[in-house]
């Protein structure tokens, strides 16, 4: 194990006197680093921009993210060769999949360029890796061609509703529903597939948009899937009583719909998958993730990786580790794997089923990273 130790900084630099924790030698298994609770790490979200074009009153706010906002210069943001560099060592560790967020991803200049240098990677056993990307799908009609010549797979997809009033609502920039309809139709002309889209639901906001969704993407190869309104960060003014349970979305599905669930033993999946079926014969999938009323931590394989080059080990961390100093000061490949092997064996992280146990959870002072930070 190198001597050069990877500093544990707060989100904010709010303090520098959180204390470093005892390093455990990494456990591998079938060439995979494994956390404290056996889980391996197989799924890498990467940030490449903390900036968006909309500005979802879940995510962020106008109020915060205004014209007066302070986003992170350039210099400090990891540039395409440096997460081309991380990426390939993470697929040493056993990733197998990465997804590219934001932010808006599609705002990162010249984002193919990183996209065909990602897309050459392989995996422990030699395969192609499993390279994607959410956006809000306001430049996806544009962009879809060159994303897929550029090496990417697929594409999933934000949208809270087709109702272009209460989508207006939401994104608080008044872009019109259409506009995102024409991107997820550039993507599956050039076959971005499975493309997946997600829609947050919010009390008194969007419930009314659950059937119409889901009716509207029916025999489409599009698979909708509905998200609790998660409890992220600190911006986005949360409170339980606006969450809409999952348990309430199926009752709602099932008054029209005929559905039927798929069992599935994929590690880590954060969905409840059902097949769709309309009265007029029409078939498609949904999901639901229940990010608030039903904890998905048990077997959580999934590491984010920050624009500015922190390493989160879980969507609700304070915390993070600084992986880009230890790529601009000179760390060498190996040096780099076996910080990452000996980060990832510290984690224990099961934030939403402490929260399941637990109405209110303490956070010592530090403020949760926010979504727009590091992704969904």
């Amino acid at each position: 194990m190198s001597d050069k130790f990877i500093p544990i900084k707060p989100v904010n630099s709010i303090s520098s006197a959180t204390p470093k924790p005892q390093l455990n030698t990494p456990i591998f298994f079938n060439g995979q680093v494994l956390d404290r609770l056996k889980r391996p790490l197989k799924d890498l979200r990467i940030s490449v921009t903390d900036r968006c074009n909309f500005r979802c009153t879940y995510c962020m706010p106008k109020e915060i993210f205004d014209s007066n906002y302070k986003y992170l210069p350039h210099s400090q943001l990891l540039s395409f060769e440096e997460i081309t560099r991380l990426a390939k060592i993470f697929v040493t560790q056993g990733v197998q999949k990465i997804r590219l967020t934001g932010g808006e991803p599609l705002l990162r200049k010249n984002i193919e360029i990183l996209i065909d240098q990602l897309s050459s990677i392989k995996t422990l056993d030699g395969k192609n890796l499993d390279l994607t990307l959410t956006t809000n799908g306001s430049l996806l009609a544009r962009k879809a061609r060159s994303l897929k010549d550029a090496g990417l797979n697929r594409i999933t997809v934000s949208l809270d509703g087709l109702n272009d009033t209460i989508f207006k609502k939401m994104n608080d920039v008044d872009f019109a529903v259409s506009q995102v309809l024409e991107g997820i139709e550039a993507a599956k002309s050039v076959g971005l597939n499975p493309i997946k889209v997600n829609m947050v639901v919010k009390k008194g906001v969007n419930l009314s948009e659950i059937i119409p969704m889901t009716d509207y993407f029916l025999n489409s190869g599009v698979i909708l899937r509905f998200i609790e309104y998660m409890d992220v960060g600190a911006t986005n003014g949360w409170k339980m009583d606006e969450v809409v349970p999952s348990s309430e979305i199926l009752k709602i599905l099932g008054s029209v719909f005929e559905l039927e669930r798929f069992e599935t033993d994929l590690t880590g999946e954060t969905a409840t998958r059902f097949q769709v079926k309309s009265k007029n014969g029409k078939e498609g999938e949904i999901g639901l993730i229940s990010s608030v009323t039903q904890a998905f931590c048990g077997d959580c394989n999934r590491a984010r990786l920050s624009t500015e080059g922190q390493l989160y080990l879980c969507l609700f961390a304070s915390t993070g580790f600084d992986l880009r100093t230890l790529l601009r000061e000179g760390a060498n490949d190996q040096e780099i794997k076996n910080q990452i092997a000996a980060i990832w064996s510290t984690r224990a992280d099961q934030y939403s089923m402490l929260r399941s146990e637990h109405a209110q959870l303490p956070n010592n002072g530090l403020k949760r990273v926010e979504m727009s930070y590091i992704g969904g």
